[in-house]
């Protein structure tokens, strides 16, 4: 135990392993059942949840990289059953943004991925390697990012979206979808991960609806929305694309121009 050292002020649950190596600043509390591995260090202003496990050389609780960060009092939040991987970084968020990065519940959050300052990462998602999240994104619940994908400040991905590997995001990725290529750009719905989610062919059906005339119907934005406002029944599915559409401030990604997208 002499090569671990943990803050005597920090709040430590029942049952929480921490491994050798490992720095535990005063302003922490972890829940319990939580492994924290060796050579991690979590920072002062952090809360991780229950049954989480924490793998070696990750940081957590790291102050902003935003040069209008003035040493103000921040915090990171971490639910329940999260993993976070080897090298993961995860930074505060800041007294001008939300005031605190969040990473939700059942998260898998893989190795040397960054998370900037005021993010939110909802429950259930999946970040695979090397991705990096810019300052003040948004990445819904069930969501997968694949490896190697950059994300600009403030984007949002929606509830239920794959990112294919090597993206670079500058836009909002509508929920439900599949996106990918180069430039970004959306190819269909992300099927298999309905499906295991336990979506219904009826809902799925009513996604699709919506997105034909967003995507294929050959009008504007602006005027697709109003179409399907007018035309297409209300359901749960649509209100979370039209709420998600009607709340972005970047804009949403376009389709893929490839015929190929189409099969």
């Amino acid at each position: 135990m002499d090569n671990i050292h943990v803050h005597p002020g920090a709040i430590i649950g029942k049952g929480v392993t921490i491994e050798q190596f490992s720095n535990i600043a005063e302003n922490v509390e972890i829940g319990e059942g939580t492994w924290i591995g060796p050579h991690v260090i979590i920072m002062d202003y952090v809360k991780i949840g229950a049954n989480c496990k924490i793998f070696p050389g990750a940081i957590i609780g790291g102050t902003p990289q935003d040069y209008k960060f003035g040493d103000e009092i921040t915090y990171v939040e971490i639910g329940d059953n999260t993993v976070i991987r080897e090298y993961v970084t995860i930074n505060r968020g800041t007294a001008a943004g939300r005031g605190k990065t969040v990473v939700g519940d059942n998260c898998m959050i893989m190795a040397y991925t960054h998370i900037a300052h005021d993010c939110i990462v909802g429950n259930n998602a999946i970040i695979v390697s090397y991705v990096g999240l810019s300052g003040y994104t948004e990445v819904g619940e069930y969501a997968n990012i694949g490896g190697f994908t950059a994300v600009h400040q403030f984007c949002r991905i929606g509830a239920y979206s794959m990112v294919s590997g090597g993206s670079m995001i500058p836009k909002d990725v509508p929920p439900y979808s599949l996106v990918g290529h180069r430039p970004i750009a959306f190819f269909n719905l992300n099927l298999i991960g309905l499906r295991r989610k336990g979506f219904t062919a009826d809902q799925i059906d009513r996604i699709s609806e919506v997105y034909r005339v967003i995507y294929r119907s050959g009008l504007n934005l602006t005027d697709a929305c109003k179409k399907i406002e007018e035309e297409i029944e209300d359901s749960q599915e649509k209100r979370v694309i039209m709420d998600f559409i009607k709340s972005s401030k970047r804009g949403i990604i376009k389709r893929v121009n490839s015929s190929k997208s189409d099969d």
